[in-house]
Formats: structure tokens, C-alpha cells, sequence
């Protein structure tokens, strides 16, 4: 395995949309979610694919912000890794890749957040160094 996090353009990010649609626990239809990822590719936002040589294996996506409690923080979103890619140390060395690309950025703060029946995240999460600090609330209008 050789394993490469590859930012992506505007133009190249739609190949990770298919990740996207497989971790779309909303059913939100395709034409919305895509129209959506486009929207957060205008904003503090940056998409990156996971590769094992040439080959597509995963996705996630970080958030850059500044917030009054921690300072410049960076926030992964929509890890995903192909099952057969699972439990071979990608997410750790990802993690590892994340931090020190946070503080080239000069980023303070780790935050993420993750489905609450996803226990074995919690678990990765855990074992990162990260700590659960409260919940996550959603209300649609």
C-alpha cells in the first residue's frame, strides 16, 4: 500500500461524490447533495481524496474556522474509507496527516463530530486523542 491525501480542485472534487451519496444518511436526492458540496466548495471548506497508489479509496473534508473558545480550528468532515481499506492503519495515519497540516495552517484545535450509533468512530475518535465535549443538536425549519 502507499497511501496519498490528494487536495482537491473545484473541478476535480465531484469524484468523491459518490462517498458521499454511500455516508448520505438524510437520502438527501443526488442533484440536492451535489449542488450542496458545490456551495461548500465556495465557502471555508476543502475537499481531499484518499488514494492507495492511483486508486480512489476514500474522501474527507476539513473546515477551516476561527471560534471564540479555541481559537483557529480545522474540522473534519465525511471521513469515509473503502471497507476493504478499513482497520489497516489508514484513519490513524490520516489523523497524523490532519494534525500536522493544522499546524502548517496555524490551526490550535482539532473538532469534529460524529453519528451518535457510530460507536466504532467513537472509539477511533478516542484512541486519536480526541474527547467527547457535548452533543450535537439539529432542528430542521
Amino acid at each position: 500500500m502507499q497511501i496519498t491525501f490528494k487536495s482537491l480542485s473545484k473541478e476535480e472534487a465531484s469524484i468523491i461524490l459518490p462517498y458521499l451519496d454511500i455516508m448520505n444518511q438524510q437520502k438527501v436526492p443526488m442533484d440536492i447533495l451535489q449542488a450542496r458540496f458545490e456551495e461548500m466548495l465556495s465557502q471555508n471548506y476543502e475537499a481531499f481524496a484518499i488514494y492507495d497508489h492511483d486508486q480512489l479509496i476514500g474522501c474527507f473534508g476539513l473546515w477551516s474556522m476561527t471560534r471564540h473558545y479555541c481559537g483557529k480550528s480545522l474540522e473534519p468532515d465525511h471521513v469515509y474509507i473503502e471497507d476493504a481499506y478499513r482497520s489497516k492503519g489508514i484513519g490513524a495515519t490520516l489523523f497524523q496527516w490532519i494534525e500536522a497540516y493544522g499546524k502548517e495552517k496555524g490551526v490550535t484545535t482539532i473538532e469534529l463530530n460524529t453519528y451518535i450509533e457510530n460507536f466504532p468512530s467513537h472509539k477511533f475518535y478516542y484512541n486519536q486523542g480526541f474527547v467527547a465535549r457535548g452533543y450535537h443538536f439539529l432542528k430542521k425549519i
